[in-house]
């Protein structure tokens, strides 16, 4: 019987993990594929307090070793569902089932793929998701940005402010964006918009060159040739195994405030990190999370 299961071991279940282990509780973390999360995908990260520059692997390497050296449990499992009552949880995974006292769920999020060929290969080096945590990277570059809703839009006018040029592609003939963005992309002049347009392959075999796109209503194809594409359709959360002990919005996250405490009729439940509603998805605001967490299910274990 562990005092507390956390599942995801991104920024949020790590930093989780490391303040319950402080706190002297017996703690097992459960991940299903990379040890750090998504930000293990970053080339560089310049934007975490006390560090100048470093790679999302150095970040999650760090992090890991330390949450280990405080004496936590790392499995490498799927989780597929949380059954039980408040201090008597059963995790069940594809190869066996953890028993704990109380759960911390800190699975994330992943951005949605283009799915296309090379999308992979490039991630990093041309291919992004995130124009906060990338965009420094292509000062006075010319860049695209795929989608047209609020967060592509987002993403084009924090963009244009330092790259060259900006190019929205969007697959709708209209941008779905709400209208005071949709007006301040178009009265920015280093932003251009393309409709109708599906983004078909990768140009480039050793190094990113660009993208070709396809009309959807004329099906003419074209390249743009960019230094790199930002693709903002959307996230997703991973949050199915949970929805029948926590409550989850139209869009899959895990319904919860500022305490980490999600909507839920169980008690002991909590959640960190992205895969919760939020405003703000970024290391920083993951790894306050991790420890808000924490600090609950550690104050709800000394109560039973």
């Amino acid at each position: 019987m562990y005092d507390i299961i956390i599942i995801g071991a991104g920024p949020a279940g790590l930093t989780a993990a490391l303040y319950a282990r402080r706190a002297d509780k017996k703690v097992l973390v459960i991940e299903k594929e990379t040890f750090g999360g998504q930000i293990t995908h970053s080339p560089k990260v310049e934007n975490y307090p006390g560090f100048t520059v470093m790679s999302g692997n150095e970040f999650a390497d760090k992090l890991i070793e330390q949450v280990m050296y405080q004496g936590a449990e790392i499995e490498l499992d799927t989780v597929n569902a949380v059954k039980g009552e408040a201090g008597a949880y059963t995790v069940e995974c594809e190869s066996g089932s953890f028993e704990a006292k109380s759960v911390i769920i800190a699975t994330g999020s992943h951005h949605r793929q283009l799915g296309i060929e090379k999308e992979n290969k490039f991630t990093g080096e041309g291919v992004s998701y995130c124009a906060v945590c990338d965009g420094a990277f292509y000062k006075d570059k010319d860049v695209a940005v795929i989608g047209g809703g609020n967060s592509a839009l987002q993403e084009a006018i924090l963009l244009s402010k330092t790259s060259k040029s900006v190019t929205v592609v969007q697959n709708l003939p209209f941008l779905t964006g709400e209208i005071k963005l949709r007006e301040e992309v178009e009265k920015t002049d280093n932003i251009s918009v393309i409709l109708s347009s599906v983004v078909l392959e990768i140009l480039g075999e050793d190094k990113f060159e660009g993208i070709r796109i396809k009309n959807t209503e004329t099906a003419e194809e074209s390249d743009i040739i960019v230094d790199s594409i930002f693709v903002a359709i959307g996230q997703q959360p991973e949050n199915e195994p949970f929805k029948d002990i926590v409550k989850l919005n139209d869009y899959g996250y895990i319904v919860s405030d500022e305490s980490c405490i999600p909507e839920s009729d169980k008690k002991g439940i909590f959640t960190a990190g992205d895969c919760r509603t939020k405003k703000i998805r970024q290391i920083a605001t993951a790894i306050s999370d991790g420890a808000t967490a924490a600090l609950e299910a550690c104050n709800f274990v000394d109560s039973l």
